[in-house]
C-alpha cells in the first residue's frame, strides 16, 4: 500500500484491490487546492463539514462512508466510531490497520482507546481549530502505541491560517515527540512485513 497526503486531512490509501480517499476538502473552505483528477473507490468522511465532505472534488464512482457502523467494499474492512459530532475510523486495507481520527478535539478515553484494538498507522491531527494540540497528540499516541504516526491538519503560513495554521503547528508536534529530525517526504510505501517494531513519525509533503 502507499499513502499519499493530499491536504488537510486527506489521504489517499492505494491499495493492491482498491483506493481510499479521507476527508476530500472544499479548496475556498480550505485555502489549500485539492489535486486534480483523483480517484477513489471508497471516500471516507469525518463529519459533514465543506473542509472534510467534498466529494464532489473526486472523479469517477465511489463508495462513501460518512457515520459509525461497519463496513466492507472490496475487500476493504472500515469500522466508524463516533466521538462527539466527528468519526474516526479504522480502516483495514492490505492487512494493515490504518485509524483516521478525523477532526478530534480531546483526548480519547480508555475505552476508545481499547476499541481501536491495535493500530498500524494513526493519522492524527496536529494543528488549525477544534483539533488537539501537541501535548494531547502525544498522549493519545503514547495510548493508542501505533507503529507509525503520520500528522495531519496542518498548513503553510501563506495560507489561510485561521483554518490551517501553519507549520511550525506539525514542529511543535515532532518537539513533543522528541523527532525534531524528521524531514517531509513524498508518499509511505508500506507493507503489513515491513511494520516498523519501534515507532516511527513520517511526515508527507
Amino acid at each position: 500500500m502507499d499513502i499519499t497526503y493530499l491536504g488537510h486531512s486527506s489521504f489517499r490509501l492505494r491499495g493492491k484491490a482498491a483506493t481510499v480517499v479521507t476527508d476530500p476538502f472544499d479548496s475556498s473552505a480550505v485555502g489549500l487546492k485539492f489535486p486534480k483528477h483523483i480517484t477513489a473507490d471508497i471516500v471516507t468522511i469525518s463529519h459533514d463539514q465543506r473542509d472534510h465532505s467534498a466529494t464532489q472534488e473526486l472523479e469517477g464512482e465511489f463508495y462513501i462512508v460518512d457515520g459509525p457502523g461497519e463496513y466492507e467494499v472490496k475487500g476493504v474492512g472500515i469500522v466508524g466510531f463516533s466521538v462527539d459530532k466527528n468519526t474516526m475510523y479504522r480502516i483495514e486495507i492490505d492487512g494493515i490497520s490504518v485509524v483516521h481520527l478525523g477532526d478530534i478535539g480531546h483526548v480519547l478515553t480508555s475505552a476508545q482507546v481499547d476499541s481501536l484494538n491495535g493500530v498500524d498507522i494513526l493519522m492524527i491531527p496536529v494543528g488549525g481549530v477544534s483539533t488537539v494540540d501537541a501535548a494531547a497528540a502525544s498522549q493519545i499516541i503514547h495510548e493508542v502505541e501505533p507503529s507509525i504516526v503520520i500528522p495531519m491538519h496542518y498548513g503553510r503560513p501563506e495560507l489561510n491560517q485561521k483554518i490551517l495554521g501553519d507549520l511550525a503547528q506539525v514542529e511543535a508536534f515532532l518537539k513533543e515527540m522528541g523527532k525534531e529530525s524528521v524531514l517531509p517526504q513524498p508518499k509511505l510505501v508500506v507493507t503489513k512485513e515491513k511494520i516498523p517494531e519501534e515507532m516511527q513519525i513520517v511526515v508527507l509533503e
